[in-house]
Protein backbone atom coordinates (compact mmCIF):
# COMPACT_ATOMS: atom_id res chain seq x y z
CA UNK A 1 0.00 0.00 0.00
CA UNK A 2 1.03 3.44 -0.91
CA UNK A 3 2.49 5.35 2.12
CA UNK A 4 0.26 8.33 3.45
CA UNK A 5 0.43 11.02 6.39
CA UNK A 6 -1.38 12.83 8.23
CA UNK A 7 -0.79 16.07 9.83
CA UNK A 8 -0.78 17.30 13.20
CA UNK A 9 -0.01 20.71 14.97
CA UNK A 10 2.42 21.62 17.46
CA UNK A 11 3.66 24.82 18.66
CA UNK A 12 6.46 25.75 16.27
CA UNK A 13 4.34 24.10 13.07
CA UNK A 14 3.59 20.60 11.77
CA UNK A 15 4.29 16.91 11.94
CA UNK A 16 2.78 13.69 10.41
CA UNK A 17 2.44 10.07 10.99
CA UNK A 18 1.92 7.55 8.36
CA UNK A 19 -1.15 6.19 8.30
CA UNK A 20 -0.26 3.00 6.69
CA UNK A 21 2.84 2.69 9.60
CA UNK A 22 -0.33 2.98 11.90
CA UNK A 23 -2.62 0.33 10.53
CA UNK A 24 0.94 -2.08 10.72
CA UNK A 25 1.07 -1.35 14.75
CA UNK A 26 -2.66 -2.14 14.90
CA UNK A 27 -2.12 -5.35 13.06
CA UNK A 28 0.04 -6.38 16.02
CA UNK A 29 -2.57 -5.76 19.05
CA UNK A 30 -3.82 -9.50 18.22
CA UNK A 31 -0.47 -11.25 19.37
CA UNK A 32 0.06 -8.37 22.70
CA UNK A 33 -0.73 -9.58 26.29
CA UNK A 34 -1.74 -6.73 28.34
CA UNK A 35 -2.09 -6.91 32.34
CA UNK A 36 -5.27 -4.10 33.28
CA UNK A 37 -4.74 -3.35 37.20
CA UNK A 38 -7.55 -1.21 37.94
CA UNK A 39 -10.60 -1.00 40.03
CA UNK A 40 -14.05 -2.64 38.31
CA UNK A 41 -17.15 -0.55 37.82
CA UNK A 42 -20.10 -1.78 37.01
CA UNK A 43 -22.74 0.72 34.59
CA UNK A 44 -25.97 -0.15 35.32
CA UNK A 45 -28.86 1.58 33.17
CA UNK A 46 -32.24 1.53 33.86
CA UNK A 47 -34.38 2.20 31.01
CA UNK A 48 -38.57 2.98 31.44
CA UNK A 49 -41.04 5.94 30.81
CA UNK A 50 -42.31 8.83 32.61
CA UNK A 51 -45.90 7.24 33.46
CA UNK A 52 -47.20 10.17 35.96
CA UNK A 53 -46.70 12.75 38.91
CA UNK A 54 -46.49 11.30 42.22
CA UNK A 55 -48.77 12.04 44.50
CA UNK A 56 -46.84 11.21 47.89
CA UNK A 57 -44.55 14.17 46.27
CA UNK A 58 -43.86 16.37 43.25
CA UNK A 59 -41.29 13.56 41.42
CA UNK A 60 -41.98 11.83 38.09
CA UNK A 61 -42.86 7.93 38.35
CA UNK A 62 -40.94 5.79 36.03
CA UNK A 63 -42.42 3.04 35.24
CA UNK A 64 -39.16 0.15 34.77
CA UNK A 65 -38.71 -1.47 31.20
CA UNK A 66 -35.21 -3.42 31.25
CA UNK A 67 -31.92 -3.23 33.20
CA UNK A 68 -28.39 -3.24 31.45
CA UNK A 69 -25.75 -3.77 32.64
CA UNK A 70 -21.68 -3.08 31.25
CA UNK A 71 -18.71 -2.83 32.44
CA UNK A 72 -17.28 0.82 33.63
CA UNK A 73 -14.37 2.15 34.88
CA UNK A 74 -11.20 0.08 34.91
CA UNK A 75 -13.62 -2.71 33.88
CA UNK A 76 -14.37 -1.10 30.99
CA UNK A 77 -10.82 0.09 29.71
CA UNK A 78 -10.02 -3.91 30.21
CA UNK A 79 -13.52 -4.36 27.96
CA UNK A 80 -11.44 -1.99 25.04
CA UNK A 81 -8.43 -4.14 25.69
CA UNK A 82 -10.15 -7.24 24.96
CA UNK A 83 -12.18 -5.75 21.81
CA UNK A 84 -8.98 -4.06 20.36
CA UNK A 85 -7.77 -7.99 20.16
CA UNK A 86 -5.25 -8.26 23.08
CA UNK A 87 -5.24 -10.85 25.27
CA UNK A 88 -6.06 -9.42 28.97
CA UNK A 89 -5.22 -10.17 32.49
CA UNK A 90 -8.06 -8.21 34.74
CA UNK A 91 -6.32 -7.81 38.38
CA UNK A 92 -8.84 -5.87 40.40
CA UNK A 93 -11.05 -6.70 43.35
CA UNK A 94 -14.75 -6.90 43.45
CA UNK A 95 -17.50 -7.23 46.29
CA UNK A 96 -18.80 -11.19 46.82
CA UNK A 97 -22.45 -10.03 45.36
CA UNK A 98 -24.51 -10.45 42.12
CA UNK A 99 -22.75 -7.31 40.74
CA UNK A 100 -19.29 -8.97 41.02
CA UNK A 101 -20.89 -11.87 39.61
CA UNK A 102 -21.94 -10.59 36.70
CA UNK A 103 -18.77 -8.60 35.76
CA UNK A 104 -16.87 -11.94 36.29
CA UNK A 105 -19.05 -13.74 33.92
CA UNK A 106 -18.72 -11.51 31.18
CA UNK A 107 -15.20 -11.25 30.88
CA UNK A 108 -15.13 -14.86 31.00
CA UNK A 109 -17.38 -15.07 28.16
CA UNK A 110 -15.19 -12.69 26.49
CA UNK A 111 -12.68 -15.25 27.38
CA UNK A 112 -10.86 -12.56 28.97
CA UNK A 113 -8.62 -13.69 32.13
CA UNK A 114 -10.33 -13.37 35.60
CA UNK A 115 -8.08 -15.45 38.06
CA UNK A 116 -6.14 -12.17 39.05
CA UNK A 117 -9.67 -11.44 40.59
CA UNK A 118 -10.14 -10.79 44.06
CA UNK A 119 -13.34 -11.51 45.42
CA UNK A 120 -13.67 -9.66 48.79
CA UNK A 121 -16.69 -10.85 51.47
CA UNK A 122 -18.54 -7.76 52.78
CA UNK A 123 -17.51 -5.09 50.37
CA UNK A 124 -19.45 -3.36 47.53
CA UNK A 125 -18.86 -3.63 43.74
CA UNK A 126 -18.55 -0.51 42.65
CA UNK A 127 -22.00 0.34 40.77
CA UNK A 128 -23.46 3.42 38.67
CA UNK A 129 -27.27 2.81 38.48
CA UNK A 130 -28.51 5.55 35.47
CA UNK A 131 -31.63 5.92 35.53
CA UNK A 132 -32.87 6.86 32.09
CA UNK A 133 -36.72 7.60 30.61
CA UNK A 134 -38.04 7.25 27.13
CA UNK A 135 -40.41 5.38 25.12
CA UNK A 136 -39.44 1.91 24.25
CA UNK A 137 -38.03 2.98 20.16
CA UNK A 138 -36.00 6.73 21.80
CA UNK A 139 -33.45 7.37 23.13
CA UNK A 140 -33.47 7.70 26.71
CA UNK A 141 -32.95 10.82 28.70
CA UNK A 142 -31.04 10.69 31.67
CA UNK A 143 -33.12 11.89 35.28
CA UNK A 144 -31.11 10.65 37.75
CA UNK A 145 -27.94 8.76 38.69
CA UNK A 146 -27.16 6.49 42.08
CA UNK A 147 -23.76 5.49 43.06
CA UNK A 148 -23.14 2.38 44.92
CA UNK A 149 -19.71 2.30 46.55
CA UNK A 150 -17.42 0.21 49.40
CA UNK A 151 -17.77 1.99 52.50
CA UNK A 152 -14.67 1.01 53.65
CA UNK A 153 -10.62 0.57 52.18
CA UNK A 154 -9.86 -3.05 50.71
CA UNK A 155 -8.87 -5.48 53.31
CA UNK A 156 -4.82 -5.85 53.67
CA UNK A 157 -5.55 -9.71 52.84
CA UNK A 158 -7.66 -8.55 49.52
CA UNK A 159 -4.62 -6.10 48.76
CA UNK A 160 -2.21 -8.49 49.60
CA UNK A 161 -3.19 -11.16 47.09
CA UNK A 162 -3.00 -7.85 44.59
CA UNK A 163 0.42 -7.14 44.91
CA UNK A 164 1.46 -10.89 44.34
CA UNK A 165 -1.14 -11.13 41.56
CA UNK A 166 1.00 -8.16 39.65
CA UNK A 167 4.27 -9.56 40.64
CA UNK A 168 3.13 -12.87 38.80
CA UNK A 169 1.07 -12.03 35.76
CA UNK A 170 3.58 -9.18 34.36
CA UNK A 171 6.14 -11.68 34.08
CA UNK A 172 4.61 -12.73 30.78
CA UNK A 173 2.78 -9.32 30.19
CA UNK A 174 3.88 -6.75 27.09
CA UNK A 175 2.52 -4.08 28.77
CA UNK A 176 0.40 -2.91 31.90
CA UNK A 177 -2.42 -0.47 31.95
CA UNK A 178 -3.34 1.06 35.56
CA UNK A 179 -6.89 2.41 35.53
CA UNK A 180 -7.33 3.88 39.30
CA UNK A 181 -10.43 5.36 39.69
CA UNK A 182 -10.06 5.81 43.53
CA UNK A 183 -11.50 2.38 44.91
CA UNK A 184 -8.09 1.39 46.28
CA UNK A 185 -7.09 -1.73 43.94
CA UNK A 186 -4.16 0.67 42.24
CA UNK A 187 -1.69 2.29 44.07
CA UNK A 188 1.26 4.04 43.91
CA UNK A 189 3.44 1.84 45.61
CA UNK A 190 2.29 -1.25 44.38
CA UNK A 191 2.90 0.58 40.50
CA UNK A 192 6.37 0.91 41.95
CA UNK A 193 7.23 -1.89 42.97
CA UNK A 194 6.02 -4.01 39.98
CA UNK A 195 7.99 -1.80 37.70
CA UNK A 196 11.24 -2.00 39.50
CA UNK A 197 10.28 -5.83 38.75
CA UNK A 198 9.79 -5.47 34.96
CA UNK A 199 11.53 -1.94 34.02
CA UNK A 200 11.24 -2.10 30.34
CA UNK A 201 7.58 -3.25 30.22
CA UNK A 202 5.63 -0.34 29.34
CA UNK A 203 3.65 1.16 31.92
CA UNK A 204 0.37 3.73 31.24
CA UNK A 205 -1.95 5.20 33.92
CA UNK A 206 -5.56 6.62 33.95
CA UNK A 207 -6.07 8.10 37.32
CA UNK A 208 -9.42 9.52 37.68
CA UNK A 209 -8.04 11.50 41.72
CA UNK A 210 -4.92 10.88 42.39
CA UNK A 211 -2.28 11.12 39.22
CA UNK A 212 0.80 13.23 40.96
CA UNK A 213 1.02 10.75 43.72
CA UNK A 214 2.22 8.14 40.86
CA UNK A 215 5.37 10.31 40.74
CA UNK A 216 8.36 8.94 40.08
CA UNK A 217 6.72 4.95 40.13
CA UNK A 218 8.05 4.02 36.65
CA UNK A 219 5.25 4.75 34.92
CA UNK A 220 5.85 5.13 31.42
CA UNK A 221 3.17 7.21 30.42
CA UNK A 222 -0.18 8.86 31.21
CA UNK A 223 -3.97 9.80 29.81
CA UNK A 224 -5.83 12.06 31.96
CA UNK A 225 -8.21 14.48 30.74
CA UNK A 226 -7.66 18.31 30.81
CA UNK A 227 -10.15 18.92 33.65
CA UNK A 228 -7.79 16.59 35.58
CA UNK A 229 -4.60 18.34 34.72
CA UNK A 230 -6.66 21.67 35.20
CA UNK A 231 -7.62 20.35 39.03
CA UNK A 232 -3.25 19.18 39.48
CA UNK A 233 -1.89 22.71 38.85
CA UNK A 234 -5.59 24.80 40.10
CA UNK A 235 -5.62 26.64 36.97
CA UNK A 236 -8.14 26.85 34.38
CA UNK A 237 -6.77 26.22 30.42
CA UNK A 238 -9.41 26.49 27.85
CA UNK A 239 -8.20 28.04 24.45
CA UNK A 240 -4.97 28.96 26.49
CA UNK A 241 -2.17 27.17 24.43
CA UNK A 242 0.44 28.63 26.55
CA UNK A 243 -1.14 27.58 29.71
CA UNK A 244 -1.37 23.90 28.59
CA UNK A 245 1.86 23.55 27.55
CA UNK A 246 3.15 25.23 31.38
CA UNK A 247 0.90 22.97 32.85
CA UNK A 248 1.52 19.60 30.68
CA UNK A 249 5.47 20.23 30.71
CA UNK A 250 5.40 20.29 34.56
CA UNK A 251 4.07 17.25 34.62
CA UNK A 252 5.64 14.71 32.14
CA UNK A 253 8.92 16.24 34.14
CA UNK A 254 7.43 15.61 37.73
CA UNK A 255 6.04 12.67 37.14
CA UNK A 256 9.42 11.44 34.99
CA UNK A 257 7.30 10.68 32.42
CA UNK A 258 8.15 9.21 28.89
CA UNK A 259 5.26 10.79 27.50
CA UNK A 260 1.83 12.88 28.93
CA UNK A 261 -1.40 12.63 26.57
CA UNK A 262 -3.71 14.87 27.91
CA UNK A 263 -7.44 14.46 25.89
CA UNK A 264 -9.09 17.68 25.46
CA UNK A 265 -13.10 16.87 24.10
CA UNK A 266 -13.31 18.97 21.18
CA UNK A 267 -10.27 20.24 21.27
CA UNK A 268 -8.67 17.10 20.55
CA UNK A 269 -5.53 15.86 21.95
CA UNK A 270 -2.10 17.30 23.22
CA UNK A 271 0.90 14.91 23.65
CA UNK A 272 4.25 15.66 25.50
CA UNK A 273 7.73 14.39 25.16
CA UNK A 274 10.85 13.98 27.13
CA UNK A 275 12.18 16.78 24.96
CA UNK A 276 9.68 18.99 25.87
CA UNK A 277 7.59 19.04 22.68
CA UNK A 278 4.05 19.26 22.49
CA UNK A 279 2.14 18.17 19.57
CA UNK A 280 -1.16 18.80 19.47
CA UNK A 281 -3.43 16.76 17.74
CA UNK A 282 -7.12 17.87 16.06
CA UNK A 283 -10.08 15.24 17.50
CA UNK A 284 -10.95 12.75 15.33
CA UNK A 285 -14.13 12.73 13.08
CA UNK A 286 -16.92 15.34 13.98
CA UNK A 287 -16.48 17.38 17.37
CA UNK A 288 -20.46 16.75 18.09
CA UNK A 289 -20.00 13.73 20.19
CA UNK A 290 -23.12 11.31 20.50
CA UNK A 291 -21.65 10.00 24.42
CA UNK A 292 -18.47 11.00 25.95
CA UNK A 293 -19.18 8.19 28.88
CA UNK A 294 -15.80 5.99 29.38
CA UNK A 295 -13.88 7.60 26.42
CA UNK A 296 -11.21 8.01 28.35
CA UNK A 297 -10.63 4.57 29.25
CA UNK A 298 -11.16 3.52 24.99
CA UNK A 299 -8.09 6.05 24.81
CA UNK A 300 -5.96 4.32 27.83
CA UNK A 301 -6.67 1.00 25.54
CA UNK A 302 -5.47 1.92 22.48
CA UNK A 303 -2.44 3.93 23.52
CA UNK A 304 -1.35 0.91 25.61
CA UNK A 305 -1.79 -1.48 22.78
CA UNK A 306 0.29 0.79 20.25
CA UNK A 307 3.04 1.54 23.16
CA UNK A 308 3.42 -2.43 23.24
CA UNK A 309 2.90 -3.42 19.63
CA UNK A 310 6.21 -0.86 19.35
CA UNK A 311 4.66 2.18 18.36
CA UNK A 312 6.49 5.62 19.59
CA UNK A 313 4.36 7.81 21.49
CA UNK A 314 2.90 10.30 18.87
CA UNK A 315 2.06 7.20 16.68
CA UNK A 316 0.11 5.67 19.68
CA UNK A 317 -1.13 9.52 20.38
CA UNK A 318 -2.75 9.28 16.78
CA UNK A 319 -3.78 5.63 17.19
CA UNK A 320 -5.82 6.49 20.56
CA UNK A 321 -6.83 9.66 18.89
CA UNK A 322 -8.96 7.79 16.01
CA UNK A 323 -10.10 5.00 18.94
CA UNK A 324 -11.35 7.83 21.44
CA UNK A 325 -12.91 9.32 18.00
CA UNK A 326 -15.23 6.06 17.28
CA UNK A 327 -16.26 5.77 20.57
CA UNK A 328 -17.80 9.04 21.12
CA UNK A 329 -20.35 8.07 18.68
CA UNK A 330 -21.56 5.66 20.24
CA UNK A 331 -24.13 5.72 22.82
CA UNK A 332 -23.57 4.52 26.47
CA UNK A 333 -20.35 2.77 27.68
CA UNK A 334 -18.72 1.36 24.56
CA UNK A 335 -15.82 -0.61 22.92
CA UNK A 336 -14.49 0.02 19.78
CA UNK A 337 -13.40 -2.98 17.98
CA UNK A 338 -9.60 -3.78 16.29
CA UNK A 339 -11.64 -4.50 12.75
CA UNK A 340 -13.22 -0.70 13.33
CA UNK A 341 -9.91 0.92 13.86
CA UNK A 342 -8.30 -0.83 11.14
CA UNK A 343 -10.98 -0.27 8.62
CA UNK A 344 -10.98 3.81 9.70
CA UNK A 345 -7.04 3.81 9.02
CA UNK A 346 -7.15 2.40 5.59
CA UNK A 347 -10.04 4.24 4.46
CA UNK A 348 -8.34 7.52 5.88
CA UNK A 349 -4.70 6.20 4.08
CA UNK A 350 -6.41 5.29 1.03
CA UNK A 351 -8.18 8.67 0.39
CA UNK A 352 -4.72 10.57 1.60
CA UNK A 353 -3.02 8.52 -1.54
CA UNK A 354 -5.64 9.17 -3.91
Amino acid sequence: MKRSRARVHDGEGSSSVDLVSLAEYVERFSSKTVVLLGDFVADEFRFGEISRVSREAPVLILRHRETQMVPGGGANAANNLAALGARVTVITAVGADSTGDALVAYFKEKRVDTSGVVRVKGWTTPTKTRFLAGWAHTVGQQVLRVDYEPGAALPEAARKKIENLVMTKLRAADAMAVSDYGFGVATPELVRASTEKRKQVPVTLDARYNLNGYAKSGITAATPNEAELEALHHTSIGQDVAELGRCGRATRASMKLGALLVTRGRDGMALFEEAGNLTRIAVHGSAQAVDVTGAGDTVLAAFTLAMAAGAPPLEAAHIANIAGGLVVMKRGTATVSREELLETIRREAAGAGS
